[in-house]
């Protein structure tokens, strides 16, 4: 019997329409390296934090954030949504390691969308054992907007479509993960 192999997805930002961008940094991630296991699903014997993240040289009609973490990886057609964080105030520029805990001081107007895991909250990676490696794009999008008119009930895709209407940059961190 033939291997199947699945083609690489490609990368979403690159079907959506060009947006200009802006440094994202983190003392826990580093572009193109693996993630570490503090980040990693508890399912796949992780500390299920999110990264730090700092951003800088967004535009400065920024009105607010939305950070995301994105696996187009995963063997699901339509990929694996691991955090969507929407609201986050423009005057912010940086997330502590764990902000996207569940019960963790978010700044105020903040709030988490239900995750592919269904919970509102970080879930770490956790590709199934023995899969390539999956590559999990950690973004900040910085919108023009107050308020995107979303609440924590929306899907990851609804955040998704929101964002392409009103993302005016992007900031992105690119990791992968294997087991």
């Amino acid at each position: 019997m033939p291997t199947l192999v699945r083609p690489a997805a490609p990368d979403p930002y690159d079907l959506l329409p060009p947006v200009a961008s802006f440094s994202l940094t983190s003392d826990d991630i580093t572009d193109g390296r693996p993630l570490g296991a503090v980040h990693v699903h508890p399912s796949a014997d992780g500390g299920n934090q999110s990264p730090q993240l700092r951003w800088s040289g967004q535009p400065a009609e920024t009105r607010g954030f939305v950070v995301t973490c994105f696996d187009p990886d995963a063997p699901t057609g339509s990929g694996f949504w691991h955090w969507v964080l929407v609201g986050v105030p423009a005057s912010m520029t940086d997330l502590p390691r764990g902000a996207g805990a569940s019960g963790a001081p978010l700044p105020q107007g903040a709030f988490h969308v239900r995750n592919d895991y269904g919970t509102l909250d970080y879930g770490g990676s956790a590709p199934p054992p023995g899969d390539r490696p999956h590559r999990y794009i950690f973004a900040v999008h910085a919108v023009d907007t107050d308020d995107l008119g979303l609440d924590q009930t929306v899907s990851p895709a609804v955040v998704g479509f929101t964002l392409a209407f009103h993302t005016i940059a992007r900031g992105t961190l690119r990791v992968t993960y294997q087991r």
